[in-house]
C-alpha cells in the first residue's frame, strides 16, 4: 500500500504541483492574459477583448501598456484599477500638438492607427487647439509631482489613449511612473483583425511619419 501511495505521489501529485508552480511563476514574472476594460483604445482594442501582457518587454514609443491607475490618476473612478494606454513620450522627450499633428522631439508622429477625428478634435484640449507638455503641466489638473515640466522626467512616460475624445490619459493627470507599469500589450495570434494587430504590436516600428 505504501509503495502505491508513493507511486501515486510521484506520478500525479508532484507533476501537478510542479505545473501549478511553473504557471504561477510565468504569470508573475513573464506574461499573463488580461481583458481590456472600456473604450479608450478603440478602434484598435475593444472593450472586453482578451490580450497578452508581457512583463519582460522593453518599452518604446508606440507600445501599448497596462499600468496601475490608482497610483497615477487622482480622480480615478470608484472600482477602476488599471488603465491601458499607448506610450507617446519616453524619458527626456518633448511632446506637443499643433494643427492636427502630434510631435515628439519636434518630429511628426505617424497617427495612421487612429481616425482623422481623433487626430484632430479628439486630441485638442479645452484651453486651445495647440498644446505642449509645458502648457499641460502648468494646470492644476496634473499631479503636483508632475507639474511644470517641458520634458518627460527620468523614469516616467507620457501616455495617451487611441480613442482620444473619450480617453482619460496623460493629458489630464500627468506622467506615469515606470514602476507602476504592469506590462506591454500584445494582440494574440488568433485575433483575425490584422490592422488592429499591427497597430498594437508593431506601431513602435512606425512611430514617426516619413
Amino acid at each position: 500500500m505504501q509503495n502505491k501511495f508513493v507511486q501515486f505521489l510521484k506520478e500525479w501529485v508532484v507533476p501537478i504541483l510542479v505545473a501549478v508552480v511553473v504557471v504561477a511563476l510565468i504569470r508573475t514574472f513573464l506574461f499573463s492574459f488580461v481583458r481590456v476594460n472600456g473604450p479608450s483604445m478603440t478602434p484598435n482594442l475593444q472593450n472586453g477583448e482578451l490580450v497578452l501582457l508581457s512583463k519582460v518587454s522593453k518599452y518604446k514609443r508606440g507600445d501599448v501598456v497596462v499600468f496601475d491607475a490608482r497610483q497615477e490618476d487622482p480622480r480615478i473612478r470608484s472600482g477602476e484599477k488599471d488603465y491601458v494606454k499607448r506610450i507617446i513620450g519616453l524619458p527626456g522627450d518633448t511632446v506637443s500638438y499643433q494643427n492636427s499633428n502630434l510631435y515628439v522631439n519636434n518630429k511628426r508622429v505617424n497617427q495612421n492607427y487612429i481616425g482623422i477625428n481623433e487626430q484632430t478634435q479628439g486630441t485638442e484640449m479645452s484651453f486651445g487647439s495647440a498644446w505642449s507638455l509645458k502648457t499641460l503641466s502648468s494646470t492644476d489638473q496634473w499631479q503636483e509631482k508632475d507639474r511644470n515640466h517641458s520634458r518627460v522626467p527620468a523614469g516616467e512616460y507620457f501616455v495617451m489613449g487611441d480613442h482620444r475624445s473619450v480617453s482619460n490619459d496623460g493629458r489630464y493627470f500627468g506622467f506615469i511612473d515606470k514602476q507602476h507599469i504592469k506590462g506591454k500589450v500584445y494582440v494574440p495570434f488568433w485575433n483575425s483583425n490584422k490592422t488592429a494587430k499591427q497597430n498594437v504590436n508593431g506601431q513602435n516600428k512606425l512611430f514617426f511619419a516619413n
